[in-house]
């Protein structure tokens, strides 16, 4: 009893890590993304570095690149390559792993 407990343990605490990362990352991502007419430039760039320390804590270096470059961009007013920059940070951040759903086990 005590190993399944052990298993579960280790299930709940990956996928709490998951959404203390990688799912409040896409939040705040598309937060920043659909509200940027209002947010200023320090703003975007605050939350963008953020976003790509929550991805960098995951292991997910590539969208943390990414992020990183797109607040630089943000920093030198280059909307469109933070467009992009963010857009494939979010392509790449869709590709990266997520807990498997749980199987319910079958019991007689």
């Amino acid at each position: 009893m005590e190993i399944s407990r052990k298993n579960l343990r280790n299930e709940v605490l990956e996928r709490i890590k998951y959404v203390k990362t990688c799912v409040m990352a896409r939040e705040l991502c598309l937060l920043v993304r659909t509200n940027r007419a209002v947010l200023e430039p320090k703003d975007v760039q605050e939350v963008c570095q953020y976003i790509s320390n929550l991805c960098k804590e995951e292991g997910c270096t590539e969208p943390s690149e990414m992020c990183t470059k797109a607040a630089n961009a943000v920093g030198k007013a280059d909307e469109e390559k933070y467009l992009d920059l963010c857009a494939q940070s979010c392509v790449k951040c869709g590709e990266a792993k997520r807990p498997a759903p749980k199987k319910d086990a079958y019991v007689a």
